[in-house]
């Protein structure tokens, strides 16, 4: 049973697995721009049923700065002491690929498992440019803008640096009809492939989906516990 918990004035909520065993393991799913832990949730349900104890915080991703929304983040994993005394996973989707990155790196947790990102435009999306690019367009982005462009010279994500730790990196490729020309193919229909590789990542895979789907799509939850159990991919 899941209990919505709604926002804080500090612009952080969650949502929590009420009952069961408290798990071997805590993960940290992080939801994508202008989205919600409800997208996440069929992924935190398969983590809880296979031993591990999920916690999908709820954070601004429109209207707060990318390195206020890690401040937050950070300021609330500590005082919930996730990952205190045990290995804590993310599994991140689209832009909360960066926002676990940027948390991983300020925390510095002692016992950082694997970190798993679907979606994640690592080197920036071609369509966050095309939306920068036009006065009208640029406000659907908000204050995440500069985090998404290709252009990666905002600090906060120009300080990410390679990972230190095991990263899994799954990509789409079956976009929605659409914008087809303003991608770089193969796209998820937001983001290339090629944009979500990271350097020193352990494993990449492609699979046939569509970046919005990814957290309900049952192939990408097999891939998800597959990289926390093995550190690699099925295939």
């Amino acid at each position: 049973m899941w209990q919505r918990i709604e926002p804080a004035a500090g612009g952080i909520g969650q949502v929590v697995d009420l009952p069961d065993a408290p798990g071997t393991a805590d993960v940290v799913l992080l939801h994508g721009f202008l989205s919600s832990p409800i997208s996440m949730w069929p992924i935190g349900k398969a983590l809880r049923l296979a031993g591990f104890a999920p916690y999908l915080p709820w954070y601004e991703t429109w209207s707060c700065p990318f390195e206020d929304t890690v401040d937050k983040l950070c300021t609330v994993l500590s005082e919930r002491a996730i990952g205190t005394g045990r290995t804590v996973h993310f599994v991140a989707h689209s832009m909360g690929g960066l926002v676990a990155r940027a948390v991983i790196a300020r925390l510095q947790p002692i016992r950082i498992g694997r970190l798993v990102m679907l979606g994640t435009p690592n080197g920036g999306s071609e369509l966050a440019d095309f939306a920068a690019a036009s006065p009208i367009l640029r406000t659907v982005l908000g204050c995440a803008g500069p985090a998404l462009v290709t252009r990666r010279d905002h600090p906060a994500i120009a300080a990410l640096g390679s990972p230190d730790y095991p990263v899994g990196v799954i990509a789409g490729n079956r976009p929605l009809p659409g914008l087809l020309r303003i991608l770089p193919m193969p796209h998820d229909g937001k983001v290339s492939v090629a944009a979500t590789h990271v350097d020193g990542e352990a494993d990449h895979i492609v699979l046939p989906v569509t970046h919005t789907l990814m957290p309900f799509d049952r192939r990408v939850r097999e891939q998800v516990l597959a990289f926390l159990r093995e550190g690699r991919f099925a295939r």
